[in-house]
């Protein structure tokens, strides 16, 4: 009796981690509306949650996750194979160095020492990418897609930039970003696995 009610427990918080890969209404951001779902490599993906990054009290973007399936586990997350991608939507001028040394930043407080080392090329041609494509401007929409068997494409406006960035453990390494250990918005991260209610 004791294994069965442990295996309904089990399954019960593995039910309140995951949810059905099913779309769920567009979600509107400071004005910004993301679409319910998006394609990327010709695989339909839904919004798994959107929010706000903000320092002190500026606005400085509206951000969406799109995934294969919706999961609100961080890890889950991470391990999802197929294409994801992150939509970002700039809402004030910020400087093209001040925004690649931010994401960078974000992702080496996410990676272990070992990680950093296998990632540091990559990171140089990341901030290299991101500083090709000048300032970023209020109402600018950046897309940083994940395709198998290609890397991480960055999308500015609509235009590709640079070359695709090879290799799954480079984009789990820029969703840890938001939805790392060590993010710098809490909030967020919550928010974009699906899980706050704000």
């Amino acid at each position: 009796m004791k294994a069965v009610a442990s295996m309904v427990l089990a399954l019960g918080l593995w039910g309140a981690a995951t949810l059905p890969s099913v779309a769920h209404a567009a979600q509107v951001v400071a004005g910004v509306t993301f679409d319910d779902r998006c394609e990327v490599a010709g695989q339909a993906l839904v919004l798994n949650g959107a929010g706000l990054r903000t320092k002190l009290i500026l606005k400085v973007y509206a951000v969406a996750l799109y995934l294969p399936g919706r999961d609100r586990n961080a890890g889950a997350v991470l391990a999802q194979p197929g294409p994801k991608s992150v939509h970002i939507t700039m809402l004030r001028d910020v400087r093209g160095r001040d925004l690649s040394e931010a994401l960078v930043k974000g992702m080496v407080a996410n990676l272990s020492p070992r990680e950093l080392v296998s990632l540091q090329s990559r990171l140089d041609e990341l901030h290299t990418t991101l500083m090709s494509a000048g300032d970023a401007k209020k109402g600018d929409v950046i897309q940083l897609d994940y395709l198998p068997g290609s890397g991480a494409h960055i999308v500015l406006g609509g235009q590709p930039l640079g070359k695709d960035i090879p290799g799954e453990d480079f984009y789990q390494g820029l969703l840890k970003i938001w939805i790392g250990e060590k993010v710098s918005d809490k909030g967020l991260k919550a928010d974009l696995l699906g899980l706050s209610s704000r």
